[in-house]
């Protein structure tokens, strides 16, 4: 795992929904190194831990990086209060992102909640051969859906109150995907009872399927062990870091 630390400008800042923000950073050295599923590690002013938020967007033609956050506490909330111009005191690329092969021709992104924006770098990749399925808890929750209509991937919105879209989980048009298409790979970020669904679905479909874990971190780079995780690798139960190793493990070697 590379990974650089410095001081950013953060270019763009755009409030996307109640409490959820969009930044745009420039970056070059780090856009030009990053992969889809990784993650920045920001020290917000004034805090001595920093926040892990997953990376939204790629543009290596333009040296930037996009973030999506929510404010969850104190130190999301000073961080959301940057001003364009600012600069972001910034690790990254952090963690390991989707093993994407070169015949991977047909995928189902799935994000549920605050775990939707990692899903858009991937679906600007496959476009027209992705379909998105996102799930909220209701419309005014809802993130990022222009974003993924504008790649040409079908579009697929869940909430959990019926306010807009389906009312209902996002596994039950997944499901109805798998039994209607050839699907080469599941990708998903959100909670873990979302992921643990997801996960039998596609044992149940023989589908591959990559799974972007949420934990806490500490350090972010593998020093501390706060993001530990259980999986099953060559038969055995091992501990491992869901900064480090992760935070996308197949779903099979996932101990939910």
């Amino acid at each position: 795992m590379k990974y650089t630390q410095g001081r950013y400008p953060l270019i763009k800042k755009e409030s996307i929904a109640k409490e959820i923000y969009s930044f745009t950073i420039l970056c070059p050295e780090v856009a030009e190194v990053t992969k889809e599923g990784q993650f920045v590690h920001i020290l917000p002013k004034g805090y001595t831990l920093r926040r892990p938020i997953s990376i939204c967007g790629i543009d290596k033609s333009k040296g930037t990086l996009r973030i999506v956050f929510e404010v969850r506490g104190d130190g999301t909330k000073e961080l959301s209060e940057t001003q364009t111009g600012e600069l972001i005191d910034m690790i990254a690329p952090c963690g390991n992102g989707f093993n994407l092969s070169s015949d991977i021709k047909k995928v189902v992104l799935i994000g549920g909640g605050i775990g939707t924006p990692p899903m858009l770098p991937l679906a600007e990749r496959f476009g027209a051969d992705a379909t998105v399925i996102t799930g909220f808890r209701n419309a005014s929750a809802v993130i990022l859906q222009d974003d993924f209509k504008s790649t040409g991937a079908k579009t697929i919105l869940c909430t959990d109150d019926g306010s807009t879209g389906i009312h209902g989980l996002v596994t039950n048009p997944l499901e109805e995907v798998l039994k209607s298409e050839k699907v080469d790979l599941i990708c998903a970020c959100g909670p873990t009872p979302m992921l643990k669904a997801i996960s039998k679905l596609a044992n149940d479909f023989n589908v591959e399927c990559q799974v972007s874990l949420e934990e806490r971190m500490g350090c972010g780079i593998g020093a501390c062990l706060v993001c530990a995780c259980k999986v099953n690798k060559d038969g055995e139960e091992q501990m491992l870091h869901v900064c480090k190793n992760g935070p996308v493990f197949s779903s099979k070697e996932v101990v939910w």
